[in-house]
Formats: structure tokens, sequence, C-alpha cells
């Protein structure tokens, strides 16, 4: 599969390092179309970028990716979104997919988890970590 076959990836997250190391542990798969590191850039890359896929952080100074995911399915994007996220509760799982989501990975398992919940949302299937 060559870069232009490979699904497209939006990686949004505050954190540069959480950025670069999804870029890293997608890079072999998919192909990272842009990065974005707040809720308003996030939007707008959505919209300017048509990515296949939304990696998206919960926690987020200004609009948390709650809100962006909600603001995107309001909009009418169907495009898959996978939270990418500290926060290991059941509640925040329930809301995020209540927001739009179709995949919760906590970000102490992203090197084991993030690209299998990709794949799965690229095939329409719901993947969320093990939360301890």
């Amino acid at each position: 599969m060559t870069g232009l076959d490979m699904p497209r990836v939006l990686l949004v997250d505050d954190n540069r390092i959480i950025l670069e190391r999804a870029a890293e542990t997608l890079s072999q798969t998919y192909r990272i179309v842009g990065t974005a590191t707040d809720g308003p850039s996030a939007l707008e890359a959505a919209s300017a970028l048509y990515p296949d896929v939304i990696v998206l952080d919960i926690s987020m100074p200004g609009m948390t990716g709650l809100e962006v995911a909600s603001r995107l399915r309001r909009a009418g994007s169907k495009v898959p979104i996978v939270f990418l996220t500290i926060h290991d509760d059941e509640e925040l799982v329930q809301a995020a997919l209540a927001a739009g989501g179709i995949g919760y990975v906590a970000k102490t398992q992203l090197p084991t988890d993030l690209v299998f919940a990709v794949n799965e949302a690229c095939a329409g299937r719901q993947y969320v970590s093990h939360l301890r």
C-alpha cells in the first residue's frame, strides 16, 4: 500500500509528545494528514483535510474533545472518531461514545491499542481499551 492509498488520519492533542508518539505508531499503516492542538483548530482541520479517521484527545484547553466530536456530528460529519486520553474512567467512555466516538484508547495503552482501535474504526466497529 502506498502512502496515497493509506487511510487518512487527523491527530488532535494539546501535548506535542503524544502527537509525535501517535504519529509514529500509526505511520506504518496510516497516512497522517494533519495535526491540531486545540478544538477550534481540530474543527478547521477536519473540514479542510477530509480525514478518514480522527484521533482526538478529550482534555484540551478552550474546547474539549467531547465538544469537538459533538460539533462535528451536529455538522453532519460521519468520520469515525477514536478518543485518545489519559482518562481511565467508565463515565467518560460513555460520554465519548455518546458524543460520537467509536473508539476509546487510554494513552497508557497507545503503543498496544491505537493501531487496532483505528483499524476497528475504519471497519465501523467500536473499540474500547481495557480500563484499570
